[in-house]
């Protein structure tokens, strides 16, 4: 018998509740040794990496927008994290992912979970491999048994301390990482059921034990034992010094959670036929980075990795998150002490492993074999990452991705100088039949293509005020390709028309689009125009605009650019003898 609840739990059953179940206790074992590698590489105590794995795991999935989404720490957070513990203290970092959960929460509350998807790709697959990098050169030190290396904030000098270092090689750490690497690429080719990272971990940890204890450095050895007991609450001491100090990194702790939790669910999506709901997601990305530094907790964000492993082992709704978190509680409250025999030599595998994994190889390959301007942008964005942070490699990215979108839209506005093909079906207008011959001194007729934005509204005044500068007395704009109009392009457009308007000229627009005309609606330029100068079809525009010339005007005209020409520039010839234009035939 089915019980029923709304929404995401509508006709759940006893057998969900299995299928949630066998999930989340799959999910949780590999969740375990991921929440202490995160936080042992993020430079804190791996026993926070548990705490959060266990607060924001069950939050993000009770309140989050994805029915499969598996939230904790995760390998794009390592950089960050470790950043700001440097700069700022670990206390700091717990003041800057509660910052980042308000953050969070007004995203989604003010819809902004759509804009977010924008980001450009390659400064995304920038910024991830850059991430990728930096997580895999991170753990050298322990994958050699490098001991007593001083730590610091950036990935050259981290670096250089290796270099410097390999001479004291720990050839103990590396059977031990070997042993690691070696049955998390082989397990899931002979028990695929079973988690590779676990399955590594506790072989080598076994082999370490056992062979040449105290010989490589452990978890315990390095970061004392790792408790049993449940966090304690504590409330951060927020002073308005420190929200101002830790407002960037807290906005960059939340734009990347935002991010990578949305491409998370998206992946879910693609995995179930489902959707999920942005702006709920980020709203419970936000409630759980608000309350896991309350217990001593690192930001978390949707893991892609883990979600899919929760999908692929039969997940049904969001139950199977909250019992991945409480599988989480229960080993670390029943097995902590063993946790600490760990050596650090079995972490680094599993993380390098992440790092390749998450390291979008083949896409940037792509976009660097594009040789495009995306491709300085992807370039830009992953040294930036490597080498500065990732602050600033954000930023520049998204600063050099406008540059470039502009570039490219700004070649997309075509002003065409046209005329009706008489010998084209309808006599549609177009740009090839107009030259020095077959012209019309009097009335201009341009054709617009593209958006007028802040890009191109100089080439736009420009084109306009070189062909008002040679006299015509009607100007008609043919606007049905414009789908949009910004403020810089409304403020040139309305230059040009009040120009020409005041040098007794006028203005004729045709099938313009809703959002250009409701622009032009709002500062009254539609009255300064004529509302009776607006038409639906060009060749409406055409035939009004004879009205606005006399008629001597025309008197021996020879270019012959319309069907009326003759008629007008010959009074003999009668109108019987020539075939009027059709107003609702040009278009």
């Amino acid at each position: 018998m089915k019980v029923s609840f709304r929404g995401r739990y509508l006709g759940y059953s006893r057998q969900s509740f299995q299928k949630d179940t066998i999930s989340g206790l799959i999910v949780g074992i590999v969740a375990i040794p991921l929440g202490m590698a995160f936080a042992i590489a993020s430079g804190v105590k791996p026993e926070y990496g548990l705490y959060t794995t266990i607060i924001a795991g069950i939050l993000i999935s009770l309140l989050g927008g994805s029915k499969f989404q598996i939230g904790g720490p995760t390998g794009a957070f390592i950089p960050i994290i470790f950043a700001i513990v440097m700069q700022y203290g670990y206390e700091n970092l717990l003041i800057a992912g509660f910052m980042a959960g308000i953050l969070l929460f007004l995203m989604g509350l003010f819809k902004l979970g759509a804009v977010i998807k924008f980001i450009p790709r390659p400064v995304t697959i920038g910024f991830t491999t850059g991430i990728a990098v930096t997580i895999f050169g991170g753990q050298l030190s322990n994958f050699f048994g490098l001991e007593n290396l001083e730590k610091h904030e950036y990935f050259f000098s981290n670096m250089k301390e290796v270099v410097m270092h390999l001479g004291a090689t720990n050839s103990y750490s590396i059977l031990v990482a070997a042993i690691c690497l070696t049955t998390i690429y082989i397990t899931p080719k002979l028990f695929p059921r079973i988690p590779s990272s676990l399955a590594g971990l506790l072989l080598s940890t076994v082999v370490a034990a056992l062979l040449f204890p105290d010989k490589v450095a452990t978890i315990g050895s390095t970061y004392g034992a790792i408790s049993n007991s449940l966090p304690n609450f504590h409330f951060p001491d927020f002073t308005l010094d420190k929200i101002q100090n830790l407002i960037q990194p807290a906005f960059v702790i939340a734009m990347l959670g935002g991010i990578e939790s949305l491409l998370s669910a998206v992946v879910a999506d693609g995995m179930t036929g489902t959707r999920h709901h942005s702006n709920r997601e980020l709203m419970g990305q936000g409630v759980a980075n608000m309350i896991t530094p309350l217990f001593g907790g690192i930001p978390a964000t949707g893991a892609i990795a883990r979600t899919a492993t929760n999908i692929k082992n039969g997940a049904v709704s969001p139950i199977s998150g909250v019992i991945h978190g409480i599988v989480v509680l229960l080993v670390l409250v029943l097995f902590a002490p063993y946790a600490s025999r760990i050596p650090l030599a079995s972490m680094a595998p599993i993380l390098m492993v992440v790092a390749w994994n998450m390291s979008e190889r083949h896409e940037f390959a792509h976009i660097v074999k594009s040789k495009s301007l995306e491709t300085l942008v992807l370039l830009t964005t992953f040294l930036l990452t490597v080498f500065k942070d990732l602050t600033i490699a954000v930023e520049i990215g998204l600063v050099c991705s406008a540059i470039v979108f502009i570039k490219h839209m700004s070649q997309h506005l075509k002003m065409s100088k046209v005329l009706p093909d008489n010998f084209a079906k309808n006599d549609q207008v177009v740009a090839h039949t107009v030259n020095d011959e077959h012209n019309c001194p009097y009335i201009s007729i341009y054709e617009l293509e593209g958006p007028l934005f802040f890009g191109v509204a100089d080439q736009f005044e420009k084109s306009i005020m070189d062909e008002i500068a040679h006299g015509p007395k009607v100007l008609i704009l043919k606007m049905n390709n414009v789908p949009y109009i910004d403020t810089t392009g409304e403020a040139n457009f309305t230059t040009v028309m009040k120009y020409f308007i005041k040098q007794g000229g006028t203005v004729l627009i045709t099938e313009i689009q809703n959002q250009p005309l409701q622009v032009l609606q709002n500062i009254h330029l539609d009255e300064v125009i004529g509302k009776e100068n607006f038409f639906d079809q060009t060749g409406e525009a055409i035939s009004h605009s004879f009205t606005k010339l006399h008629k001597s005007q025309c008197l021996g005209c020879q270019h012959d650019a319309f069907r009326e020409c003759q008629m007008r520039s010959n009074p003999t010839v009668k109108a019987v003898d020539h075939q009027v234009l059709e107003p609702t035939l040009v278009k």
